[in-house]
C-alpha cells in the first residue's frame, strides 16, 4: 500500500494527539470481527492508520521549531493526555512558520507555559518544504481566528498541488472563491472546523434533530465550553471569535426546521480555566414545548479531553482526501466536509452524511 503524506501546521495538542494516536493504533492487530475502541475506520477503503506519515512540519513556538517531531509534541505549552510513547522515528524537523495573525496579542499577559513564545527565527519557504518532502495532504491545526495565516498556507496548497484538511474555523472549502480555485487546480480540499467523536456540536446537532424529530417545538438553546488549553486561551480576545460562532451555531441550526435567532440560540466559547488543562467541559440547555405546549427542559454536562476526541476524525479525513486524490477529484469534498466537519459546503443530518462518506469510500459516490 502506498503511504499518504501529510504535513502539519501548528504542533499543539490536536497534533500531539494525532500522531500519539498513528503510532498507537498503527501497531495494533486488530480481529477481523471486532471494531477498533476508538476509531470509526481501521481500514478505509485501501489504507490503515499505519500508512500515514508525517513528513513535515510548521510552528511559530521557541520550545518546537527546530526540535524533531518527537520530542516537540510533548513541549510547552501543550498540555492533552500523553496515552502512547513516539518513537524516535517520527524524527522529522519543526520548521519555523509564518506568525502573521497566529498569535493573539493578549496573550502576552499569561505565563509562559501556558501560551505561545514566538521563536526568534526567520520562516521557512514553505512551499519549497511541501515540495522537497513531498507532501500530499497539509493538516490545519492553526489558532481560531488566524485568517490571514490561514490563507498563507491555502495559497501554498494552490501553488504546489497539495490538499487541504482544514481543521478550524477560518472558511476555505466552504467558501465559494477558495472551493472554486482548489476545484480549478483538481486538488481536493476538506473543511472547515473539525467536528470531535463526541463532542459538544455532534451531541447538540442529535440532540436538536431529536427534538423536532419528536415534535418537540425548541425555544431556546445554549452552549457553553471552558478549558485550559491555549485554544481557550486564544479565544479570550473576542474579536477572533466570529466565525468560530457562525461556525458552531450554524452547524446546530442546520438541524432545525426554523433555526432560531441569535437572540433565543447561545453556542460559543465561555472561559479558560488553567487547571482544566487539555480537558474541555461543556454546559449544554435546550428549552422546548411538547405535547399540549408544554415545557420541557433539558440540562447536560459533557467532560472530555479535547484533542484526542478529534485525532480519530482526521485520521479518517486524511484517508478520504488520499482517497480523492488517487481518484483525481479536485474542489471541496462535500460528503467527507459534511461528516468530519462543523461548516461544510453543505449540511446535510449526520446520518445521511455518514453515508454518504460510506457510498464515497466504496466509490458509489463522488465527492
Amino acid at each position: 500500500m502506498k503511504e499518504i503524506r501529510v504535513a502539519i501546521v501548528g504542533v499543539g495538542n490536536c497534533a500531539s494527539s494525532l500522531i500519539q494516536g498513528l503510532e498507537y493504533y498503527g501497531k495494533l492487530r486488530p480481529h477481523k470481527k471486532l471494531p477498533v475502541p476508538g476509531l470509526m475506520h481501521y481500514q478505509l477503503g485501501d489504507y490503515r492508520p499505519a500508512d500515514i506519515r508525517v513528513v513535515a512540519a510548521f510552528d511559530i513556538d521557541k520550545r518546537k521549531v527546530g526540535k524533531p517531531l518527537f520530542q516537540a509534541i510533548f513541549s510547552k505549552p501543550n498540555c492533552t493526555k500523553v496515552f502512547h510513547t513516539v518513537s524516535r522515528k517520527v524524527s522529522v524537523s519543526v520548521s519555523m512558520g509564518n506568525v502573521l495573525d497566529g498569535v493573539s496579542k493578549h496573550m502576552e499577559s499569561y505565563p509562559e507555559e501556558s501560551r505561545f513564545v514566538i521563536a526568534d527565527r526567520k520562516p521557512c519557504n514553505v512551499e519549497k518544504v511541501l515540495k522537497e518532502t513531498g507532501t500530499e495532504i497539509l493538516l490545519n491545526y492553526l489558532p481560531v481566528g488566524s485568517e490571514r495565516a490561514v490563507a498563507f498556507y491555502a495559497e501554498a496548497c494552490l501553488k504546489t498541488g497539495v490538499s487541504l484538511i482544514n481543521c478550524v474555523p477560518v472558511f476555505i472549502a466552504s467558501r465559494r472563491s477558495w472551493a472554486e480555485r482548489f476545484e480549478s487546480e483538481g486538488i481536493p480540499v476538506i473543511g472547515d472546523d473539525i467536528k470531535s467523536q463526541i463532542g459538544a456540536t455532534i451531541i447538540h446537532r442529535c440532540l436538536t434533530k431529536l427534538f423536532e424529530d419528536r415534535g418537540v417545538t425548541i425555544d431556546h438553546a445554549y452552549q457553553l465550553n471552558v478549558g485550559g488549553n491555549t485554544d481557550f486561551l486564544n479565544m479570550l480576545n473576542r474579536n477572533r471569535l466570529t466565525l468560530k460562532k457562525i461556525s458552531k451555531t450554524e452547524a446546530v441550526q442546520s438541524q432545525m426546521t426554523s433555526p432560531l435567532s441569535y437572540d433565543h440560540m447561545h453556542i460559543g466559547p465561555s472561559d479558560y480555566i488553567p487547571w482544566l488543562h487539555d480537558n474541555k467541559v461543556c454546559f449544554l440547555r435546550i428549552e422546548g414545548k411538547g405535547f399540549g405546549n408544554i415545557p420541557l427542559h433539558l440540562e447536560m454536562r459533557l467532560s472530555v479531553e479535547d484533542s484526542p476526541n478529534s485525532a480519530g476524525v482526521v485520521i479518517d479525513a486524511i484517508r478520504c482526501c488520499k482517497i480523492a486524490r488517487d481518484r483525481k477529484i479536485g474542489g471541496a469534498l462535500t460528503s467527507p466536509s459534511a461528516y468530519f466537519m462543523k461548516h461544510p459546503p453543505k449540511q446535510f443530518p449526520d446520518e445521511t452524511a455518514r453515508q454518504m462518506v460510506e457510498d464515497f469510500i466504496t466509490a458509489k459516490r463522488g465527492r
